[in-house]
């Protein structure tokens, strides 16, 4: 087991916080939407994923400009076949999020509280299986 220190000094490294400060950005995109599409007559769960989705593309964006940029493929077969692994990979998050929002809104909990818990357990998920699948195939054939 990692001690305490070490554990914070992996956390707090460059790529790391990168990382969360992307995902706050995505999480605007994924959030923003979330709400207005709260306002709609769709169910809760379709907006949650919706949302998600939306908020996929904008991680991907950041990610790749600023992120993992070393780990991202140049232009070509590779880089699409990176961006559907990337795309896979959120399917996990994807599936976590609309359950924990959809159970939350059949036990008439508050949507919004729900969403905020699925934003955390995916945020952990998606960037060990990001960092350690998606963004380093490019670092390695270099």
């Amino acid at each position: 087991m990692l001690q305490p220190r070490v554990l914070a000094a992996r956390l707090l490294n460059r790529q790391f916080v990168g990382y969360f400060v992307a995902s706050v950005g995505a999480l605007a995109v994924d959030m923003g939407s979330f709400l207005l599409l709260l306002e709609t007559a769709l169910p809760a769960g379709l907006c949650a994923a919706i949302a998600y989705t939306l908020g996929i593309v904008a991680h991907w964006i950041l990610l790749s400009r600023s992120v993992f940029e070393a780990g991202t493929h140049a232009p070509g077969k590779a880089r699409t076949v990176q961006k559907a692994v990337f795309l896979f990979t959120t399917w996990g998050g994807l599936a976590l999020t609309t359950a924990i929002v959809s159970a939350a809104d059949a036990l008439g909990a508050d949507v919004r509280l729900s969403k905020g818990v699925a934003v955390v357990f995916s945020f952990v998920l998606n960037y060990f299986i990001r960092k350690h699948f998606v963004f380093t195939a490019a670092r390695r054939a270099a």
